[in-house]
């Protein structure tokens, strides 16, 4: 079960948004993320626990932050309600999407299970709801993914084989690449890997 901990900035101006302390292992049925997010004061900014079905597909949500909440999951598309900070108001929301996404690193790796791309593959379009911060705004978007390489690392556990990503917005033409091995993601626009206390899990073929 990796555990450890990202740092998380803004990938433009580079400014710090704080930590995000992890947990997630595959299960018989899946796998599950679960993380508390801090500001950089070390204050608690919010949550992430997500739950994939073996397809890769999100069965469970939920999402806390600036006092909001989101639970969410895949069904007629995807699905998810938010609730407003006096909890008076819950709106529900659905898009003809894949999956989501937001900050978190975990969707990285959830949106790459999902589409489980060779270097052979072409390059996949997906549509994701996105809930933005501060408050998870949801805002539906449109990704093109590719898998450009994978590459052995030695290491004293073995080899670590480390998938390079290229990723690009659709709405904008803007491209960034992302790296993941197994269920963890070592470096990405906004997301720095500090410390992982035991190695990634390896996802069943």
């Amino acid at each position: 079960m990796p555990r450890g901990r990202y740092s998380l900035h803004d990938p433009h101006d580079h400014t710090p948004l704080g930590e995000e302390h992890f947990h997630c292992a595959p299960g018989p049925s899946g796998w599950r993320y679960v993380s508390q997010l801090t500001f950089p004061s070390g204050d608690h900014r919010g949550s992430t626990d997500l739950t994939l079905d073996e397809l890769g597909r999100p069965i469970r949500l939920e999402l806390h932050a600036g006092g909001w909440q989101i639970r969410a999951g895949a069904l007629d598309g995807v699905t998810w309600v938010r609730t407003d900070p006096a909890g008076e108001h819950a709106v529900e929301g659905n898009a003809p999407a894949h999956a989501f996404t937001g900050t978190s690193p975990a969707f990285l790796v959830a949106v790459s299970r999902l589409l489980r791309l060779t270097p052979a593959s072409p390059s996949t379009r997906v549509r994701l709801v996105c809930f933005t911060d501060p408050v998870l705004a949801p805002r539906t978007l449109d990704q093109s993914w590719s898998l450009l390489k994978s590459q052995a690392h030695a290491t004293d556990n073995g080899p670590l084989i480390v998938d390079e990503y290229q990723v690009t917005a659709l709405d904008t033409g803007e491209q960034h690449t992302v790296h993941l091995t197994g269920d963890v993601v070592l470096a990405a626009p906004g997301i720095e890997l500090e410390d992982l206390e035991s190695p990634p899990s390896a996802f069943p073929t």
